[in-house]
Order: structure tokens, then C-alpha cells, then sequence
């Protein structure tokens, strides 16, 4: 399989030290607009960096990619970018004839008039609208293949087919007990992408009701999280499960939940507030005149590099999906998670935990792409495909996951 990686990030290159390990690669392509940071990424894999080459590329640039994909001969692009590029990415691959994976969906835009009653367009649309030329193209967009959403999808759909006859929730709950040393502020996952999730409204799926908005952080609840992380406050966040679960699995009520504890809701809230939090281009004076900025890429350039805070991070990261229904007509709750310790995955990839646990979902999935293990057309989530091939992989890459039965 020769694969397209598009971004060089922290994730990115958290794919290569994964995807380096693993035969089924023939060659993949490392891309990012900075070429210092693909070459960095191939670099970093010394005598595994073979089978992997760098280069330059605008993920804005729909023809580019394209024609990087029909010149590379590449079967897939895997897109590590923050969601601003899906759209650009997703099209180059469908004109390229080429199968598409991405971590995150096309974004969402608030309803005009009912921001946190109604949903206006939401999580995934953008794409969701392309699925018939997918489907007659006879290619496979597998879409939200990260850790969450990712996963979680994967591991509400086993839910579904092994451990239920009825569900009456899912609920993805994320936390962790991760601490950065030195900063009083420092975002282990691209700001960019989490004042996106965390300041939009949340969406909520509810059978018979279908998708509705509610206010940011709203419904908190406590949360014990497994493997020594414990109790954590968890409130409503806009995410992908949302919209992808309902497609595919049949629940009756479904929900994202994120712990992010006070004193990090409240530097959100003053970001909104001030403006900080804007897309929106302003015009700020500067040494060779007056610059075209937006608030929020000044607020990423001022943070530290999640990718660099690895050495300076302690603790643990827990992703996973909460299931409440019945089993033959008696009760059941099952939290099915995945964690992952940031001193173990810098020992063994040079990676901080977030980043390496989302990295790793994408490439078990292009394996089972490369071995027929997983096919499909059209645009699909995880929980389109069957679970049990992933869960295995999972646990061969030497990341097994938990089910805690709280019955």
C-alpha cells in the first residue's frame, strides 16, 4: 500500500514511528506545507525511513494534492490536518481515484437563529454530500478514524454486536491525569482544533428527536476513569460520534463527553470572550506593515507545540465509550476504553501519549484496508465496519484495550 500523509505534525509523525514498524507499507509519502517538518519526520526513523519520503505540499491546494496523489501512485490519503483542510483533501483524493482517511470531519456552522436548540450544519455534512460519487466511484472515504472519534465508534458498533440487545446510551467519555511541567497552560492536542470542539455547540442525538444543539459544557457529570485517573468532571462537547454513531448503531440516546476541569473551561471562555477564539482574519500592525491575522492561529503560534511537551508530561490518557442497556433482558453498563501512558509511549515511539493514541487508530485501519480485512465504498465511519478484525490488530500493535463490565 503506498499512502499520502498529509501534515507533519504532532500526529503525523506519530503515524510514521507507527506505520515504520508495520509490513504492510510499501511506501508513504510525508507531506506538509513546512518541508523542514517532513523531512524531520523521515529523518527521525533512521534506518526504518526506507519505505518513506518527504515532501512539500499546500493542503489548501485541491489540484496539488491531486496531482501528488496520480504522480506519488499513492492508494490512499491520510489526512493528519486540522479540520480547515478536510474538504480540499477529501476531493483531491475522490478526483485522484484514490481511498481517503481522515481523524476529523468537514466542520460544523451554528443555526442562525437557535444556536443551542437546533443544529445547522453539522459535523461531517460537507462530506455526507459527496457520498453517492464516492459510492459510484467505488472507493471508500472512511471518515473519523482517529481515537475519538475512531475507536470510540469501533467500540460502540462492538458494543452493538456482541455485548447488547438493546442500548439506551452510548456515551463517549474522554479524560485524563495528565500534567505538563513548566507551563501553566499547555494543550496536549492542537488548540486550533480544541477551541473549535470545545466552544461550539454541543450536539446531542436522541431517538425519535434526531440531532439538537445544547449550551457549550453543559450536563457535567463525574466520570471514574479506569487504571488509576479516577474521578473526573466531564461535560458536553461538540464531536464526531455524535453524527456517526446514530448512522450505523442503534441507540436511543447518544453523547460526547470531555473532562476538562474548571480551570481549563474557564481559559476557553475568556478566549470567547475577548474574541481570541475568532477565524475571522484582523488587521494588527507590524514591523513591515500592517499583517492579515486570525486570533486563533496567534493563540496556537503563543502556545507550546503539543508535540514537543512530551518529556515535560506525566500521566495518563483515557478514551472510551460508556454503554447502558440490556443483555437477555437483564440489565447491563460497560465502559470499553483504551489508555495509554505518556512515560510508556515516549519510551517506546518518542511520542506524547494524545498524540501517539490518536496516530495509532488510522494506520490498524489502513492495515486491515491493505489486507482486505476491512472494505467498503462510499463515505463511511468506523462503526460501518465490522469491529472484532480492529480490536485484534489493537492489541497485536501492543496497545490492548479494557472492557470494565459496571453492571
Amino acid at each position: 500500500m503506498r499512502v499520502l500523509l498529509v501534515g507533519a505534525g504532532g500526529v503525523g509523525t506519530a503515524v510514521t514511528r507507527i506505520a515504520a514498524r508495520r509490513e504492510f507499507l510499501t511506501h508513504m509519502v510525508v507531506a506538509d506545507y513546512d518541508l523542514a517538518r517532513a523531512e524531520a519526520a523521515v529523518a527521525a526513523l533512521g534506518e526504518q525511513g526506507a519505505r518513506f519520503s518527504a515532501h512539500r505540499l499546500d493542503a489548501a491546494d485541491q489540484e496539488a494534492v491531486r496531482q501528488k496523489l496520480v504522480d506519488e501512485r499513492c492508494d490512499v490519503l491520510l489526512n493528519a490536518t486540522d479540520p480547515r483542510f478536510v474538504m480540499p483533501l477529501f476531493r483531491a483524493a475522490l478526483e485522484a481515484g484514490a481511498q481517503y482517511l481522515d481523524m476529523a470531519m468537514s466542520l460544523s456552522a451554528p443555526h442562525g437563529s437557535r444556536p443551542y436548540e437546533e443544529c445547522g450544519v453539522k459535523l461531517g455534512d460537507e462530506q455526507f454530500a459527496l457520498a453517492r460519487r464516492w459510492e459510484e466511484a467505488g472507493r471508500l472515504a472512511l471518515v473519523g478514524m482517529g481515537v475519538e472519534p475512531g475507536l470510540s465508534d469501533v467500540f460502540a458498533r462492538y458494543a452493538a454486536d456482541e455485548l447488547f440487545d438493546d442500548i439506551e446510551e452510548i456515551g463517549v467519555r474522554d479524560g485524563a491525569n495528565l500534567t505538563v511541567e513548566g507551563y501553566d497552560f499547555a494543550p496536549s492536542f492542537s488548540i486550533w482544533t480544541t477551541i473549535e470542539e470545545c466552544l461550539n455547540p454541543p450536539v446531542v442525538y436522541e431517538k425519535g428527536r434526531g440531532w439538537f444543539t445544547t449550551a457549550p459544557f453543559s450536563e457535567p457529570e463525574i466520570f471514574d476513569f479506569p487504571e488509576g485517573i479516577g474521578r473526573v468532571e466531564c461535560v458536553n462537547v461538540e464531536h464526531e460520534e455524535v453524527l456517526l454513531i446514530p448512522r450505523w448503531v442503534d441507540a436511543r440516546r447518544v453523547t460526547f463527553k470531555y473532562g476538562l476541569g474548571d480551570d481549563f473551561i474557564g481559559k476557553l471562555k475568556t478566549l470567547h470572550a475577548l474574541g481570541l477564539d475568532s477565524t475571522t482574519r484582523v488587521t494588527v500592525p507590524g514591523q513591515d506593515g500592517p499583517a492579515r491575522v486570525a486570533p486563533r492561529d496567534v493563540v496556537a503560534a503563543c502556545l507550546p507545540d503539543p508535540a514537543g511537551l512530551g518529556e515535560r508530561m506525566t500521566g495518563k490518557t483515557c478514551a472510551g465509550t460508556w454503554v447502558k442497556g440490556t443483555k437477555d433482558g437483564v440489565p447491563r453498563e460497560v465502559y470499553l476504553y483504551h489508555v495509554v501512558d505518556n512515560q510508556w509511549s515516549m519510551r517506546e515511539y518518542g511520542s506524547q501519549a494524545v498524540v501517539w493514541q490518536t496516530a495509532l487508530n488510522p494506520v490498524v485501519a489502513l492495515e486491515l484496508l491493505a489486507t482486505g480485512a476491512w472494505s467498503g465504498k462510499g463515505v463511511l465511519g468506523p462503526e460501518a465496519l465490522p469491529p472484532r478484525p480492529f480490536l485484534d490488530l489493537l492489541t497485536e500493535y501492543g496497545a490492548p484495550w479494557g472492557l470494565r463490565d459496571q453492571s
